[in-house]
């Protein structure tokens, strides 16, 4: 940790000296203008302005990779806060598959376009600018793009109707792209503390919260994949339950939906009371899996395997709540409140 001390310039004026090699690293030179943000707890922020102007490029060299090697270092680099990609081939021209793998990349991911293409290059451009989305609502819509696939896929169980559960796999990829393009905006304002403010955040204390919140829900739309994928491969794509069975799954469910949302809530109004709220009704439903379990009528070893996946996804589901609902208590406690008085 470096240390300054703060001189009197004026009547009114402080001022301290910026360490020589940080403005070195940074070019700050005498006469330029630096950024002073404020944080909580007192904190303040010096900031270059090189800051401010636009986020680098990178180059991935594809020679020594394969597709999927590729594939996954383009995901990198748009989480990273990369404005353009460029992949390229040193010697030759890309292979087929590094091509398809670069426009599958671009499929996946939120505001990604090719702008610039040769045999041996390929140049992709970011267009998402952090001001135009907040990470509450990027939380909640992924929250909700979650509900909605758990919500369809167990329909789909109690109808035995394929085409509602293949809506729900469909959806999965639109909540990837959320989930991605939450990790970008969250890698980007840990990085440049100046942008917190632009997606919603007074400080960047929240962000390693937020992605843990994030990867959460993106487990739980994992969660309700897994029962659309038992639609699809259950025999008369329904499980071998009563209707009794099948009302007490489908309530169940409605419990999970209503933890999850409540969890994420209290998370972005930094609600202490709405975490309680979560603890309490996850203690209704937190043996809810057992005791459907426990009344099954006598079934095939495959079936109530069947039976007992999907229970193990709706009880995961509300694990995931609680665990947002901890993250949310964290976040509520660290501002003062009719809870807490903090000095």
């Amino acid at each position: 940790m470096d240390t300054r001390k703060v001189q009197r310039l004026g009547p009114s004026t402080l001022a301290m000296t910026l360490p020589a090699d940080w403005a070195k690293e940074h070019g700050v030179e005498k006469g330029d203008e630096v950024t002073l943000r404020r944080g909580s707890k007192g904190a303040l922020t010096v900031m270059p302005e090189s800051a401010d102007r636009e986020e680098s490029e990178a180059i991935i060299h594809a020679d020594e990779l394969d597709a999927r090697a590729v594939e996954r270092a383009i995901i990198a680099q748009y989480v990273l806060g990369r404005r353009i990609i460029h992949v390229q081939q040193e010697e030759g021209a890309l292979s087929s598959d590094h091509i398809n793998a670069i426009y599958q990349a671009e499929t996946q991911l939120m505001g990604l376009g090719v702008i610039e293409e040769t045999p041996e290059s390929i140049a992709i451009r970011c267009s998402v600018d952090p001001e135009d989305f907040t990470l509450d609502n990027l939380l909640k819509r992924l929250e909700n793009t979650g509900s909605t696939m758990r919500g369809e896929a167990v329909k789909a169980l109690a109808m035995g109707n394929p085409d509602l559960a293949q809506r729900a796999l469909n959806r999965e990829r639109q909540a990837n792209k959320i989930f991605v393009l939450l990790l970008r905006l969250i890698f980007t304002a840990y990085q440049n503390p100046t942008l917190a403010r632009a997606v919603g955040l007074d400080d960047g204390f929240a962000l390693i919260g937020y992605r843990s919140i994030a990867k959460n829900l993106e487990l739980t739309a994992d969660n309700a994949e897994d029962i659309a994928e038992i639609v699809l491969e259950s025999e008369d794509h329904s499980l071998a339950v009563d209707s009794a069975t099948m009302r007490r799954i489908r309530e169940f469910t409605d419990r999970v939906d209503e933890v999850t949302v409540l969890a994420v809530e209290a998370a972005v109004e930094r609600d202490y009371d709405l975490t309680i709220e979560v603890r309490e009704l996850f203690k209704e439903i937190s043996d809810r899996e057992d005791e459907i379990l426990d009344d099954l009528s006598e079934m095939s070893n495959e079936d109530l395997l069947q039976v007992r996946e999907v229970l193990v996804s709706l009880q995961q589901t509300a694990q995931y709540a609680m665990r947002n609902a901890e993250i949310a208590a964290n976040l509520a406690l660290n501002e003062e409140s009719e809870h807490v008085t903090i000095h």
